[in-house]
């Protein structure tokens, strides 16, 4: 279980042993190199070269390995449902990256258990020191439970949010309390809709990014929750939440008034 109670402090993400800030910073949306390096002082140290790969997230990174590599924890994922490509996956984000070794390796967004051939490439690369840790993202929240049997992954990243709250009950209660995995949030704000003034509610008023995150925070299970700034200004917002700490149970309800606004607006839809 992640304190939940002070966002500023690090907390040890699951049993990776890990230290780990409460926000993550993602690659996709273009935040600036000097943002990152501000995020990396306050102790954001979780920093995801993930699926849309943007240069300056790689020069972000590279300035924090040069400063201090021990304490930053470099997360790249990997679609391809094959070992082989993982391997060229890997070598390549060791040199644009310019690290020796991956702390996660995040098989991304799989559907069902990881094959053998994916498995044994990334278990061949951990013998090799270049993967420290394996980790699992999917929309599928009753695979997180089965794959926790093997203690092969020992990072979720699961989908999260006021208006996604499965994981509340088909996720976080079937997973250790002790000794079990790291726990990062993803999608926080369900695709920026949560930050939308048509989607809301009538008489509610519009949360903000930051509101999403101590959202997701607020709950003891998830141990790290990921951002997506496109600007050093969006950076700032959300370092915010390192001292605004967790949602009031009247916040708390507000998020869930309007979480629940969305989600039935968007079955409505489908």
């Amino acid at each position: 279980m992640a304190n939940n109670n002070n966002f500023s402090e690090a907390v040890i993400l699951g049993r990776t042993g890990l230290s780990v800030g409460r926000l993550g910073i993602g690659a996709s949306y273009g935040v600036p190199a000097d943002a990152i390096e501000m995020a990396f002082e306050r102790g954001v140290n979780y920093l995801y070269w993930g699926s849309k790969r943007k240069d300056a997230m790689a020069e972000g990174i590279r300035r924090v390995i040069a400063r201090n590599r021990e304490n930053a924890v470099i997360v790249v994922n990997g679609f391809i449902p094959f070992g082989f490509r993982y391997r060229q996956i890997v070598e390549s984000s060791l040199r644009m990256l310019g690290t020796d070794y991956i702390d996660i390796f995040l098989i991304a967004f799989h559907p069902s258990p990881p094959g053998r051939s994916q498995i044994a490439s990334l278990l061949k690369m951990k013998d090799e020191g270049k993967i420290r840790i394996l980790g699992l993202s999917s929309h599928n929240r009753r695979l997180y439970p089965i794959m926790e049997k093997d203690e092969i992954i020992d990072v979720f990243h699961v989908r999260y949010s006021a208006a996604h709250r499965g994981a509340e009950k088909d996720v976080f209660p079937h997973l250790p309390d002790e000794n079990g995995p790291g726990i990062v949030a993803f999608t926080a704000t369900r695709w920026g809709k949560l930050l939308k003034d048509s989607w809301m509610p009538p008489g509610e008023p519009t949360p903000t990014a930051a509101h999403c995150y101590r959202f997701a925070l607020s709950h003891p299970s998830v141990h790290v929750c990921m951002t997506g700034p496109s600007d050093r200004k969006q950076m700032e917002h959300a370092l915010a939440v390192l001292d605004q700490g967790p949602l009031d149970p009247d916040e708390m309800a507000w998020m869930h008034r309007i979480g629940d606004h969305i989600y039935k607006k968007r079955m409505k839809q489908l």
